[in-house]
């Protein structure tokens, strides 16, 4: 059986895009070494074992970061009450513009996401790290 979409993923994203800021690669080399800024990786496991992580970064994997940002939800995580801005990412920012719109709708204050996710990252020699637990 099929049916009809009322949007696609691609409206979903242009519609995260037109609503969040994005960070682009210069920008998020000069916010890697600053203290008020959190990089926020959405991959999952595989993911960040195969190709590292942005150096700093704290893993959330994407099915978590609502209950993981909520303060009533037995699943949340501190870092996000801290006051940051937090830079989200996944591999193309697909992921992280969904991410980071839903993050703004739960009223966390300051939200940004990768231009070109960790892909551009990679190709334009930023660092990674392996994955430490």
């Amino acid at each position: 059986m099929t049916f009809p979409l009322k949007k696609s993923y691609k409206e979903l994203i242009a519609e995260a895009d037109s609503v969040v800021k994005h960070v682009t690669l210069d920008e998020a080399q000069a916010l890697l070494s600053q203290a008020r800024s959190q990089f926020v990786d959405l991959r999952d496991i595989r993911e960040l074992y195969r190709t590292g992580v942005i150096p700093g970064a704290f893993s959330c994997p994407r099915g978590m970061l609502e209950f993981w940002i909520d303060k009533e939800s037995p699943y949340h995580k501190e870092v996000f009450n801290e006051e940051k801005l937090f830079v989200f990412y996944c591999d193309n920012g697909w992921r992280s513009a969904l991410a980071a719109k839903a993050a703004l709708e739960m009223g966390l204050p300051e939200v940004r996401h990768l231009e070109g996710g960790l892909d551009a990252w990679m190709e334009s020699g930023g660092a990674l790290c392996p994955v430490k637990w």
